[in-house]
């Protein structure tokens, strides 16, 4: 993998972890509103993904020369 890439890219991975960070925090806060079962897997399974997208886009980020 080449982990050359400009100074846009890098700074589009960095906006793409914040906005991506937004969404689970927002996930989690409204399980805690949430009574309905299916709504409650489903954001729960939201946050699983994005905690797994969240340490995809870190290894980029840590490999990454600008």
């Amino acid at each position: 993998m080449n982990s050359n890439y400009a100074l846009h890219e890098m700074l589009e991975v960095h906006e793409i972890a914040a906005f991506k960070t937004v969404c689970m925090t927002k996930s989690m806060t409204m399980q805690a509103l949430v009574t309905a079962p299916e709504l409650m897997q489903i954001l729960q399974q939201d946050v699983t993904l994005s905690q797994q997208q969240l340490q995809e886009l870190g290894g980029v980020l840590s490999k990454a020369t600008v």
